[in-house]
C-alpha cells in the first residue's frame, strides 16, 4: 500500500483503535492482519481526550509490518507511556486517535547548533536529538506548541534529559517527514 493511497490513512486509525479495543477487553478477537499493511513502517500513535495529550508511543524505524507496528504502537500509547496512567475502558469514548506515519531519518550536515537551527524547517520536520546513548524525537506536530526553533530544540534537549543550552562534540541530529491522519474530535 502506497503512502498516497487514500484508503492508508483510514486503515491505519481503524487497526490501531481496533488493537486498543482488544487490548482494554472491549473486543474479543484482536485485528484481524491487513495484508495491505504488510510492508514495514515506522508509525507513531497519539491520543487525546478532550483536545489534549493522553498517550504517545511510536517507532523510529521501520522494523516490522506496519499493521503490527501500528496496533503495537497503539497499545503501548493506550496503556504504557510513562507519563500517563493506563487507559481506561471508561475514558475510552472520549479518545481519538492520531497516526503519524514517518519517513525516512536524515542526518543534518551541522556542527554547531547554529547550524542545526538555520537547517530546521518549522511545522514540516519531525527531529530526533541525539548525544551518544540519549535521543529523543518531536514529531512536525510539536512545532504547533513550540514554533520557535530555538524553543523546540531546547525542549527536545530537555526531553533527552539534558540542559537546555547543552551541546557537545557528539551530538547528531537527524529530520524525518511525517504523513498523519486523525479522527474528529468528540464535541
Amino acid at each position: 500500500m502506497s503512502p498516497t493511497d487514500p484508503d492508508l490513512g483510514p486503515r491505519l486509525l481503524a487497526r490501531a483503535r481496533a488493537a486498543i479495543e482488544h487490548a482494554l477487553g472491549l473486543r474479543p478477537e484482536p485485528p484481524p492482519d491487513d495484508p495491505n499493511l504488510a510492508e514495514r513502517g515506522a508509525t507513531f500513535v497519539t491520543l487525546k481526550r478532550h483536545g489534549q495529550l493522553r498517550g504517545c508511543i511510536g517507532s523510529l524505524q521501520p522494523q516490522r509490518p506496519l499493521g503490527e507496528d501500528v496496533a503495537a504502537n497503539a497499545v503501548a500509547a493506550a496503556l504504557r507511556d510513562p507519563r500517563f496512567a493506563a487507559l481506561t475502558a471508561e475514558e475510552w469514548p472520549d479518545i481519538r486517535l492520531e497516526v503519524s506515519l514517518l519517513g525516512r531519518a536524515e542526518f543534518l550536515d551541522a556542527k554547531t547548533e547554529d547550524d542545526v537551527l538555520a537547517q530546521l524547517r518549522p511545522g514540516e520536520d519531525g527531529v530526533i536529538f541525539f548525544n551518544g546513548c540519549q535521543r529523543a524525537t518531536f514529531l512536525p506536530q510539536v512545532w504547533e506548541q513550540l514554533p520557535e526553533p530555538r524553543d523546540f530544540l531546547a525542549e527536545l534537549k530537555k526531553k533527552a534529559r539534558l540542559p537546555a543550552d547543552f551541546w557537545g562534540p557528539s551530538v547528531m541530529v537527524a529530520t524525518y517527514p511525517v504523513l498523519k491522519w486523525k479522527e474528529e474530535e468528540v464535541r
